[in-house]
C-alpha cells in the first residue's frame, strides 16, 4: 500500500498530507462510500457535524477492522452551536455518532465574525484538547485577521487553518500568515470543482505525466506543501485520486499552475459569511 507523507504540525502530532473529503456525501451512502476510500488506502477522513453524515463514517470505521491509531479522523464544530454556548457539548455529541473515544482534529467550521463568539469557542477548543477528546485544535475558513484575534485571546496556536485553496484561488496572504505563526494549511474544494481540468498548464501537466488533470492538480498541492482531501462517490475516482506518488510535476509546472490565480471562489467569503 502506498504510504501517504505526513505532515509535523505544531503541538508534536502528525497528519496525513492526503486525506478523503465527505462534505456532500448524503447520509444512506457515506459508510459505503468512506468504506471504499479505506480499501484504496485512505487514512485520513474529513467530515464535519454539518454534514450530516458522522454517523455512516462511524460505521465504515467500525467495520474496516483498521486499528484506531492508523486513521485520521477530523470533525468541525458548527457555528450554531458555539454562539449557542454548545461547543463541548457539540464535539461529545459528534464522537458519539463517529463511535470514536477521540478525534484527532476538531475545527471551528467558520469564523462567522459578525460577534466574535469564535473566540469564546477557542477557549472552549483548548479544554477539549485538555480533556482528551481531540488531539489537536484549529480552524478553518479563517483570514489572518480571525488568526490575530486567536492568538490574542488563546493560549494555544491552531495547529490547521483549512480553506479553500485550489489554482484558480491560492490564498497566498492566508497562506502566508499561516507560515507565519507555524499553522498549517490544509486546503478544502482542493480541485476546484473541476472548473481548472481545461485550463492550459493542467492539461499539459497531466499530459505530459500520463495522469488525469484531478491527478495533477492533487499532485501541485502536495508539492506546495499543502494538505487536502479531495472527495468522490465514484470507486474510479476515489482511487485515481490517491494513485498520484509516481511521477513528479517540474518546478515549471508547479508554477505555470500557480499562474492560474485569478480570485475563484467557489464558496463563501469568511469576512461576509455569518451563518446561524
Amino acid at each position: 500500500m502506498t504510504a501517504v507523507p505526513t505532515i509535523a504540525l505544531n503541538d508534536g502530532t502528525e497528519i496525513p498530507q492526503l486525506g478523503f473529503g465527505v462534505w456532500q456525501v448524503p447520509a444512506d451512502d457515506a459508510a459505503d462510500v468512506v468504506a471504499e476510500a479505506l480499501k484504496v488506502g485512505y487514512r485520513h477522513i474529513d467530515t464535519a457535524a454539518v454534514y450530516g453524515n458522522e454517523e455512516g463514517v462511524g460505521r465504515a470505521i467500525a467495520n474496516s477492522g483498521i486499528p484506531r491509531e492508523e486513521l485520521y479522523v477530523t470533525t468541525k464544530l458548527w457555528v450554531g452551536d458555539f454562539k449557542a454556548g454548545r461547543t463541548k457539548e457539540a464535539l461529545r455529541t459528534s464522537l458519539q455518532k463517529l463511535g470514536l473515544d477521540y478525534v484527532d482534529l476538531y475545527l471551528i467550521h467558520w469564523p462567522s465574525p459578525a460577534d466574535e463568539a469564535y473566540l469564546d469557542a477557542w477557549k472552549a477548543m483548548e479544554e477539549l484538547q485538555a480533556e482528551g477528546l481531540t488531539r489537536s485544535i484549529g480552524v478553518s475558513n479563517f483570514l489572518p485577521e480571525h488568526l490575530d484575534r486567536v492568538l490574542e485571546a488563546g493560549t494555544i496556536v491552531p495547529a490547521i487553518n483549512q480553506v479553500e485553496i485550489h489554482p484558480a484561488l491560492q490564498q497566498r496572504s492566508i497562506q502566508e500568515a499561516d507560515e507565519k505563526h507555524g499553522i498549517k494549511t490544509q486546503a478544502w474544494s482542493p480541485l476546484a470543482q473541476g472548473a481548472v481540468f481545461e485550463d492550459e498548464p493542467v492539461v499539459a501537466a497531466a499530459q505530459a505525466h500520463g495522469v488525469s488533470p484531478a491527478q495533477a492538480v492533487i499532485r501541485w498541492h502536495l508539492q506546495r506543501g499543502r494538505i487536502l482531501f479531495p472527495k468522490s462517490v465514484t470507486p474510479e475516482r476515489i482511487a485515481s485520486n490517491f494513485d498520484v506518488f509516481g511521477f513528479e510535476l517540474s518546478e515549471a509546472e508547479l508554477s505555470a499552475i500557480d499562474s492560474l490565480e485569478r480570485d475563484g471562489r467557489s464558496g463563501p467569503n469568511p469576512a461576509e459569511f455569518n451563518p446561524s
